[in-house]
């Protein structure tokens, strides 16, 4: 099982980025995904979450109006688009795979993880 992320990268605030998870190794279809971050010095927050087939998203609320998560389950992507960003969003952002989008919301652990991106947010 892998989940790879990528496009990370150092921005300026009020800038873009579109980070993308990319797995394989297990049924994709069959789980929701999500997206997590960390900050230094911080514990690790959920960030957004999109279940397996019928589209349902839900975020934090520190990122509504900002980001967008969707996937391609033909290509086995979750995406996170983020718009405006700040220097507050600067953090190791991962993916994970759960079986029930519902776990997710309840903060159960995910079963499968990535190794992560970094995104950096300049004032």
């Amino acid at each position: 099982v892998h989940l790879v992320e990528s496009g990370g990268d150092l921005v300026q605030a009020g800038g873009s980025l579109r980070l993308s998870c990319t797995a394989s190794g297990f049924t994709f279809d069959d789980y929701a995904i999500g997206w997590f971050r960390q900050a230094p010095g911080k514990e690790r927050e959920g960030v957004s979450c999109i279940d397996s087939r019928h589209g349902n998203t839900v975020y934090t609320d520190s990122v509504k109006g900002r980001f967008t998560i969707s996937r391609d389950n033909a290509k086995s992507r979750v995406y996170l688009q983020m718009h405006s960003l700040k220097p507050e969003d600067t953090a190791v952002y991962y993916c994970a795979a759960v079986k029930s989008y519902f776990d997710y919301i309840i903060g159960k652990e995910m079963h499968y993880w990535g190794k992560g991106t970094v995104v950096m947010v300049s004032s």
